[in-house]
């Protein structure tokens, strides 16, 4: 398995170091997919008396995979407008109790499921539109929207709760990646981004806090130049 590894790795390397560098010219698209984690924050909503005066409780929200669509549009051979799309990611919400008896006693308790839809719009600069190894950074919006918010079967019976509400979000997002060619024009794209999210969660229809979800997003995609 090592060896294989290792000839997979130099194989890798022996296309991307014998392809071809095609510039990001100006008035070209380059369309990628591939795959994308979220992963927020740690503590997304710190709830002090909740769901008794002695008690801490943490809302955390998990991390979510789903497939990811960008298309990336040169105005010039640096400068580009960049739209993030994705298929729906679900993430798992949690409440984290810390008890005083015995003290600092934890437990964990899943009391919903979320999607949500990401779409962000960004600007780019890329270093080296000529190279094989292809930088950018980029920066711009995000709207996020939370859809399909359940809560679970032992959440309603602990606290006969039935309904939670994740309001949408507006926030900067912040993006470090590169482009790696392997051909004329089809490309691997690696990719990292920071978004702020933060949503005004309401259970039964009372405000409970603001949720902060903040996460940094990962992705590899497979692209292609038009």
């Amino acid at each position: 398995m090592k060896r294989f590894n290792i000839a997979t790795a130099a194989v890798v390397a022996a296309l991307v170091l014998a392809a071809p560098a095609s510039a990001h010219e100006e008035g070209t698209w380059i369309i990628r997919a591939g795959v994308g984690t979220v992963a927020p924050e740690s503590d997304n909503l710190v709830l002090r008396d909740f769901p008794a005066a002695d008690i801490d409780t943490t809302v955390v929200v998990d991390n979510g995979t789903s497939l990811t669509l960008t298309g990336t549009y040169m105005f010039t051979q640096n400068w580009a407008f960049d739209i993030l799309a994705a298929w729906p990611f679900t993430h798992d919400i949690s409440i984290r109790v810390v008890d005083t008896i015995p003290p600092g006693s934890t437990a964990s308790l899943e009391i919903a499921e979320t999607d949500h839809l990401p779409p962000t719009f960004s600007v780019q600069y890329h270093f080296m539109p000529d190279g094989k190894f292809q930088p950018y950074v980029g920066a711009g919006l995000n709207y996020t929207t939370f859809f399909s918010t359940d809560v679970t079967q032992d959440f309603t019976d602990l606290l006969g709760v039935t309904d939670l509400d994740l309001d949408d979000s507006f926030g900067f997002a912040l993006q470090l990646g590169a482009d790696i060619e392997v051909s004329d024009n089809w490309l691997v794209n690696l990719d990292v981004r920071y978004i702020n999210i933060e949503t005004d969660a309401k259970v039964d229809g009372v405000k409970i806090g603001t949720v902060d979800i903040n996460p940094w997003v990962y992705a590899i995609a497979v692209g292609r130049r038009f």
